[in-house]
């Protein structure tokens, strides 16, 4: 019997007529027009120089999303350049050294493993425990507004889009809200070996930086197990009590939990905060349309969310061969489901790449995932953004940049869509 041919040499088979990348920063600044593309020649695109393949319509995510015997969380890793694997493997072993090397937990992980972790961490974000946060969101909003109204300018993005998720995700975890920029160096840090390219110099700053984290993190683990407060890291620390034979989450567990909660609580419900203001610059009408009703503002939202996701994508491993959209995706390939793209499908979303105010329901979009990994925090996420536009909107008039763009407007990254700044002008209302 012939040698099955190897990984890389299926995936480099796989015809497709799209000249483009998105490895391109220019494309990952703006990649409407590519998706566009995309749907309609080549919806699963192959991209054998990374040894996976991006999967972009509506239909075809969701069945990733939602088939995880199929498309595997666990043992994810592209292929990418020598040099690029070279250089992760020293960040791990340097961690290892003298830190603690990346485990599988939550996001890295299958049912039934996911659902142990996921209801450790879901404690935080039950739709009552948001529901008593909210009036103290609320607060968070205004106290921020309040220290920007009188200059009737400021730049948005590290001004209230970082300290407002920041504060919040801070408090549940008991940390110190004071120390928040200090976390969100921690959370870039934590994201830049993913998000693109890193020099030898850059790779070494983001893993002290990381190390930094991971030994003040380890410290307040400590803290817990002596002393237990009403806080997300003391349920994690606490999590095995009452279990029988149960064992406690192990510190490479709790770190990578950490890891994930820190990430994910500061960078995505920023990006949606700077989105969404960005629309309102663009868009007087809805700025005003909403500001005259404020219950619009859940709608507004939502189609922020489905507009501009701030999640571009999330990889899954083929566990098998397996056809999507009429293409078979080799066993071993990385999967990237491209939820951007899947959020402006024009077969499922009536003028996909029109911003809607009055947009059917009918089709939910995919801004958190669906499946076993609907984003756990996405209930806090609908709050922050709701209090957030609310406050605004209230307490303003007149939102437009201060100044335009002086290049990209999107920081380089394969899978988020982190803006770089959002400079305001404004009045008091």
């Amino acid at each position: 019997m012939a040698a099955r041919p190897a990984l890389d040499e299926r995936l480099a088979t796989l015809a497709c007529p799209v000249d483009h990348t998105m490895l391109d920063p220019a494309v990952q600044d703006s990649p409407w027009d590519f998706y566009d593309e995309l749907h309609e020649k080549c919806p699963v695109f192959p991209m054998p120089e990374i040894g996976a393949v991006m999967v972009t319509k509506y239909e075809d995510v969701r069945y990733v999303l939602t088939h995880p015997e199929l498309f595997s969380s666990s043992g994810r890793s592209g292929k990418g350049s020598r040099a690029k694997a070279d250089m992760a493997q020293r960040y791990q072993q340097i961690l290892r050294e003298r830190g603690w090397g990346h485990v599988e937990t939550l996001q890295r992980t299958d049912p039934p493993d996911h659902t142990a972790y996921r209801r450790l961490v879901a404690k935080a974000f039950l739709p009552k425990r948001i529901r008593e946060m909210t009036p103290h969101i609320d607060d968070v909003c205004t106290g921020l507004i309040d220290a920007l109204i009188d200059a009737g300018e400021c730049e948005f993005h590290m001004d209230f889009a970082m300290p407002l998720p920041g504060t919040i995700i801070a408090e549940e975890l008991g940390l110190d809200r004071a120390e928040i920029l200090r976390f969100n160096r921690w959370a870039s840090a934590m994201l830049a070996m993913a998000m693109r390219p890193l020099t030898e110099e850059q790779m070494l700053e983001a893993v002290e930086t990381e190390l930094e984290a991971q030994h003040h993190l380890a410290a307040e683990f400590e803290r817990r197990r002596d002393d237990p407060q009403d806080d997300l890291i003391s349920t994690l620390v606490h999590a095995h009590v009452g279990e029988e034979d149960a064992e406690p989450l192990t510190v490479a567990e709790l770190q990578n939990l950490m890891h994930q909660l820190v990430t994910g609580g500061f960078e995505t419900t920023t990006s949606a905060l700077n989105h969404g203001m960005w629309l309102i610059t663009r868009r007087p009408d809805v700025q005003e349309r909403v500001r005259k009703d404020l219950s619009l503002v859940p709608s507004f939202v939502e189609e922020v969310l489905r507009f501009e996701s701030p999640v571009a994508g999330l990889v899954r491993r083929a566990t098998q061969d397996v056809e999507v959209n009429g293409v078979v995706i080799p066993e071993g390939a990385m999967v990237m489901a491209r939820y951007q793209a899947a959020n402006r499908d024009a077969e499922v979303f009536d003028h996909a790449d029109e911003f809607d105010l009055d947009r059917s329901r009918d089709h939910q979009h995919l801004a958190f995932g669906v499946g076993p990994h609907f984003c756990v925090g996405a209930a806090l996420a609908r709050q922050e953004l709701v209090s957030a536009f609310t406050a605004w909107l209230e307490r303003t008039s007149n939102i437009e940049l201060a100044q335009p763009f002086d290049g990209p407007v999107h920081e380089s990254s394969f899978m988020l869509y982190p803006m770089v700044e959002l400079p305001l002008r404004f009045t008091a209302a």
